[in-house]
């Protein structure tokens, strides 16, 4: 981490919504919660980190129509527009992280031709094994990005992350399993302190506040104690995590057309909008 004297290598986060998916509350957590039958919808993101000249690094790649209409979620821009809309050539992308390998985070690695994609080493062995030939453990992936990452390899194109990695300068890896085998968190030194892109380590500000988490992993001691991780990373500050799927960052966030930047302090507490 750098110093408050040193100049934040990051020097500005976009949270790029996508999608959308309208739902009730009962749907995000585990366990019972009183306020289950009131809508708590999810917002989908890619995110964009920028350093001063360097390319971007994108941070996840979404899904298209095709996963959208299949799975019932409505895509509120397509993200090659949303990446235009947010200043960023995908052409010129060089890097992107892939957080895990779940169809709405891997979904558009072909929107980034000249790119290196960078995952765990634990989360392709796992999507590549016996695991997926369980019918609910494979369902939050869809086979044809796994394949293209897979090719993607072949040519050259994948670099492995085994752990905590530093990624560049500013930019860390922090391994997160327990949603997936192999979820990394992104944590981003910027003016304002750290900033962790927590992706699915917390699906909502709610996972965390409640200490209930989303209904979805390989083992949930491990995503509990992931999501305990996040929020340390981020200094016990809600206000310096990015969960992946909350519209409260939006809400909470100086926002310009569904692009939200958080390497900024929130306007609003995101406490307070809880």
């Amino acid at each position: 981490m750098v110093s408050p004297a040193d100049p934040a290598p990051v020097t500005a986060i976009q949270a790029i919504r996508y999608a959308r998916h309208e739902r009730t509350a009962q749907a995000n957590f585990t366990a019972p919660v009183d306020d289950h039958d009131l809508p708590m919808p999810l917002d989908y993101y890619v995110w964009a980190i920028h350093r001063d000249d360097h390319p971007p690094v994108i941070v996840d790649t979404g899904f298209g129509a095709q996963a959208a209409a299949a799975r019932g979620r409505e895509i509120t821009r397509p993200i090659r527009k949303g990446l235009r809309d947010a200043g960023i050539d995908r052409l010129g992308v060089e890097d992107v992280i892939l957080t895990h390998l779940h169809y709405d985070h891997a979904g558009g690695l072909d929107d980034f031709p000249n790119a290196r994609f960078h995952v765990q080493d634990a989360e392709l062995a796992w999507a590549t094994s016996r695991h997926v030939c369980d019918a609910t453990a494979r369902a939050p992936f869809d086979g044809e990005p796994v394949a293209e990452l897979v090719r993607r390899l072949y040519a050259g194109r994948v670099v492995f992350h085994d752990g905590d990695e530093q990624f560049a300068p500013g930019i860390a890896l922090c391994l997160a399993h327990g949603h997936t085998a192999g979820l990394q968190l992104v944590v981003c030194d910027t003016a304002r302190g750290p900033v962790v892109l927590a992706s699915d380590a917390a699906h909502l500000y709610a996972n965390i506040t409640r200490k209930v988490p989303f209904p979805i992993f390989v083992d949930e001691e491990d995503y509990r104690r992931a999501q305990l991780r996040a929020l340390d990373l981020a200094g016990g500050s809600l206000d310096h995590l990015i969960p992946g799927h909350d519209p409260l960052v939006l809400a909470c966030f100086e926002t310009d057309n569904d692009i939200a930047r958080v390497d900024l302090p929130p306007h609003t507490p995101v406490a307070e909008m809880l």
